[in-house]
């Protein structure tokens, strides 16, 4: 086969002003030196074989076979001899050596073995980070300066890209990001033509291969799809224009292995379609863009380079995003775009195509496809797949039912409309909220999951037993479980309390339970079990305190392991509550208080939070405000549920064991609303029950 004929590096070399006329090209710094630079490395020449020295042999065939492997892609392109580049002056021997030694220990350090290495030319390694890919290539050229002031490295193989340098001296910095400058300034492509690349009309033989993949020999023509004659066999060439200028070809062998051009731009194919385009399509392949255009969209290109395995954890800058430099080198056709749909194959590849695609390109303005299914059982791949089973009208379906690009934190209620359609039917569950155990209660409260309830009252009105009581309550009618942030209670007496409440029976023969008999023995082996079942302790192991963080993640804990669906934090002035010392109780108290409904939502469980009043001045006997809770009027307003437990005083007032329910607010209108209840308190076995308050007044009376 006739070698590709590319421009005449002497004609190059010569014309270039850089070159300044000569071989050697010399950068002049702002410090005066003058930095030399291989012309053949702002050229970007470069083989995956070892580059030959002018004192090597040249080789029968300036091409090899590529096996640089970049997403399934191998490059085809000319051997081009390095050259030697020398240095203005000689350097006092022991000094450069020094120097060198330096450098090569910096390059050891990063895994590079440059022992063999010679300064002022460039050689290829195994490069450390990817190990040269399944085919162990040599893709990391490394360059060490004449003079051992500066040593750069890139790999070349697509799916790693890592570049980097070296350098014994600080004042050598300026030197270095002069060159990357002037490197950056002066990068040249090959040129290229359908004659020198000997390209040819298709043959009937590959019309017939596209035909049986549903694309037409016209839109084949429109695209300029040609065959080759490569190494012993006949490839398919697709021909990557811009502005109907060739810029690079890409080959495909009927078994799906393919190859490109090597030292061409990076655009788009079928970059010219979208020139005036407002709405472009993307896809994974030349086969897609083709197929596209079979369903009646040319405004479709195709990524040069296939798709990464996986998405990368952030966006490089321009420079080093190798990957997607098509991108940034067709960057003034995607800027006049207001809508890109992204048709990227439903593999975990493509997916990932899509996501890096739609981070530099806006999610804002990107759209995503569903590909239906082929069968019952699979789904479609990709747009040719659709096209070749459900026919060009299906496709044309397919992208114009795209969906918004989800952006992470942005959502349509149609996003929610199962969630809405299970709370309208009832599927989930406690909808209305699940009962307290008490009628005159459940008129104004009811416990939902995802709910925060603050309760407050003043010291010894009974709020813990009151809470004791719900959960005894709610785990007898509903099955639920519990975790208990309970500082104020020792384990023992806490157990006692609940037992008592679960057996309706005293737990010692003492003056409080009277003439009612103790639980017995088996009673309480029983009681253990269900206190064991029911509810699960957050406790500090040492005299520390624990804070809001520390709960939540123990309480998660609890809610995964266990299954539990409610939390108590009692007192909130038991938790350890260092802030910074900028920030104010208002704030810390609105920002705990955010934590602890983003948890209750997040996992589901309702969270009832203890919060004693501030010290009352002038107080009259009546229930507090919810306003005069201590620290902040947050706990009022950010909650979704306020509660305030009174016991009653007075004897004048009614009976001492009555106890005020006073419901003082309620976000949900579905499950209960403000007003006031009254049960009555067992001192003997801790149980509420509801009761009839006139009744109650008539026989105190």
């Amino acid at each position: 086969m006739a070698p590709t004929p590319i421009r005449s590096l002497q004609t190059l070399f010569h014309s270039n002003p850089l070159m300044g006329g000569s071989k050697n090209l010399l950068v002049r710094s702002s410090l005066g030196t003058r930095i030399p630079i291989s012309p053949y490395r702002i050229l970007q020449f470069y083989t995956p074989t070892r580059i030959l020295s002018q004192g090597q042999r040249t080789p029968s065939s300036r091409y090899v076979r590529g096996n640089v492997k970049q997403s399934g892609f191998r490059s085809v392109g000319p051997i081009v001899p390095s050259r030697t580049v020398y240095t203005a002056g000689v350097e006092d021997s022991q000094v450069h050596a020094e120097r060198l030694a330096q450098l090569m220990a910096k390059l050891e350090k990063e895994g590079i073995l440059c022992r063999s290495c010679k300064p002022g030319q460039y050689d290829h390694l195994l490069c450390p980070k990817c190990e040269g890919g399944s085919t162990k290539e040599t893709t990391l050229s490394v360059f060490i300066r004449e003079d051992a002031q500066l040593a750069l490295w890139q790999c070349f193989r697509g799916k790693c890209g890592w570049k980097g340098r070296a350098e014994p001296h600080k004042e050598v910095k300026a030197n270095y990001v002069q060159v990357n400058q002037a490197l950056k300034a002066n990068k040249e492509y090959r040129v290229i033509n359908e004659e020198d690349l000997q390209l040819e009309p298709l043959c009937e033989e590959l019309i017939g291969y596209f035909a049986a993949r549903m694309i037409s020999s016209e839109t084949l023509r429109r695209n300029s799809v040609m065959q080759r004659k490569y190494n012993n066999q006949i490839v398919i060439a697709f021909a990557y224009r811009r502005n109907g200028i060739l810029v690079g070809c890409k080959y495909r062998e009927v078994s799906k292995k393919f190859s490109q051009e090597r030292n061409t731009e990076r655009i788009f194919y079928g970059l010219d379609d979208i020139s005036q385009a407002k709405d472009i399509i993307i896809v994974e392949g030349e086969m897609d863009k083709l197929s596209m255009e079979e369903a009646g969209f040319r405004n479709c290109v195709s990524v040069p380079d296939g798709a990464p395995a996986k998405v990368s954890n952030q966006i490089p800058d321009e420079e080093e995003d190798t990957k997607f430099q098509y991108l940034w080198n067709c960057k003034e056709y995607l800027q006049k775009a207001s809508r890109i749909i992204l048709a990227t194959d439903a593999d975990r590849p493509g997916q990932a195509l899509a996501e890096e695609l739609a981070r530099r390109l806006g999610k804002e303005r990107c759209w995503r496809v569903k590909w239906p299914k082929k069968n019952a059982t699979d789904d479609c791949k990709d747009a040719n797949e659709v096209l070749m089973y459900l026919g060009p009208d299906v496709l044309k379906e397919v992208i114009e039912n795209a969906e918004l690009y989800p952006i992470r934190g942005l959502f349509s209620f149609s996003d929610f409309f199962h969630e809405i359609d299970a709370y309208y039917n009832g599927s989930h569950g406690y909808e209305l909220g699940a009962s307290t155990g008490w009628t005159a209660i459940d008129e104004l409260y009811k416990v939902l999951p995802g709910e925060l309830t603050i309760i407050t009252g003043v010291p010894n009105s009974g709020k813990s037993e009151w809470i004791d009581a719900l959960m005894c309550n709610i785990n007898r009618n509903e099955g639920w479980k519990f975790v208990l942030c309970s500082m104020e209670n020792k384990v023992r007496d806490h157990a006692r309390k609940l037992l008592e409440k679960r057996l309706k029976k005293p737990f010692f023969n003492a003056r409080y339970g009277g003439s009612m008999e103790r639980m017995s023995s088996e009673e309480f082996e029983q009681g253990k079990k269900w206190l064991n079942d029911t509810f699960h302790l957050i406790r500090c192991e040492n005299d520390s305190l624990p804070s809001v963080n520390w709960v939540l993640e123990l309480a998660k804990a609890a809610v995964l392991r266990y299954g539990v669906r409610g939390l108590v934090i009692d007192p909130y002035n038991e938790l350890d509550h260092q802030r910074s010392s900028n920030q104010t109780e208002t704030e810390y108290v609105s920002q705990i208080l955010t934590k602890i409904k983003r948890f209750a939502q997040h996992h589901s469980c309702h969270v009832w939070f203890v919060a004693h009043p501030k010290q009352l001045q002038n107080w009259g006997g009546g229930p507090p405000n919810m306003y005069d809770i201590s620290g902040s009027a947050h706990f009022i307003n950010k909650c979704d549920n306020g509660i305030v437990i009174h016991r009653n005083r007075d004897v004048n007032a009614g009976p001492l064991d009555l106890v005020q329910v006073c419901v003082r607010k309620v976000r949900n209108k579905v499950v209960g609303c403000i007003g006031d209840a009254h049960l009555s308190y067992n001192r003997i076995t801790g149980e509420f029950m509801d009761v009839d308050i006139e009744v109650k007044k008539k026989k105190a009376t």
